[in-house]
């Protein structure tokens, strides 16, 4: 869980006029997401939650007003750190040679990374969609982001305006870029969700995997043949 988020603001939280206070509500979600690593929600109890931080329960009830409440608080705080590392990539520069395959990896590690970061209350939150509560709208958001960010590897970024490009051709190439995306977000929330192996979340290894995957879904083309490198600058 990130440190150094003001919780007042999120659904759900009762605002503190006290820095302890404050500290208390972070130190609760902190634990919650902690423990949700080997555990589901409806596992989650207030009293084990209270016993972790050394906090009563009343200090829970005074800050939340349910756990649906907690548990909204905790997606919303899941939500505002995969943000905020989709807005660390740095701008891809696909005209450096190598820079597609080293971009790509960097996309997928970021992803993996927050990934495992917070996979208790991703699981908790597929769970919870696959029973009908709808706790996976944010994350479908976040995860157009990073198609969008994805786009940009693309030769032009993926701006209109590349002159290279027709128009149905930049549609058939920001849709296989997409889809390569829906590729890792795929086997990541599997791995999560059901970890079937032989790579788990918590290997590193399924990372590069990926990443290598990526780059070959990106350098396709919709059929899967691969893609012509443009000729380098004064070849004719």
């Amino acid at each position: 869980m990130p440190q150094r988020i003001a919780p007042d603001h999120l659904p759900g939280v009762t605002p503190s006029r006290q820095q302890r206070s404050r500290e208390t509500t972070l130190a609760l979600l902190t634990a919650g997401a902690e423990l949700l690593h080997t555990r589901g929600l409806a596992e989650l109890s207030i009293s084990d939650l209270c016993a972790h931080i050394g906090a009563t329960v009343g200090a829970f009830y005074s800050r939340f007003d349910s756990k649906e409440a907690y548990f909204n608080a905790l997606l919303a705080l899941t939500l505002a750190d995969g943000r905020k590392q989709l807005s660390r990539l740095q701008p891809p520069d696909p005209a450096r040679a190598g820079d597609l395959n080293r971009q790509c990896h960097l996309l997928v590690r970021g992803t993996v990374l927050w990934m495992r970061r917070h996979k208790g209350v991703l699981r908790a939150a597929l769970v919870r969609s696959e029973r009908g509560a709808n706790h996976w709208s944010g994350f479908k958001e976040l995860a157009q982001a990073l198609s969008e960010r994805a786009a940009l590897l693309l030769p032009g970024g993926g701006r209109a305006g590349a002159a290279s490009r027709t128009r149905s051709g930049t549609a058939d190439a920001r849709k296989t870029v997409a889809f390569g995306v829906q590729v890792v977000l795929g086997t990541l929330v599997n791995a999560i969700l059901n970890d079937p192996g032989p790579l788990s979340i918590d290997d590193d290894e399924i990372a590069e995997r990926l990443g290598a995957c990526l780059v070959l879904l990106v350098r396709g083309g919709p059929d899967g043949a691969p893609r012509k490198p443009r000729a380098a600058r004064g070849e004719r």
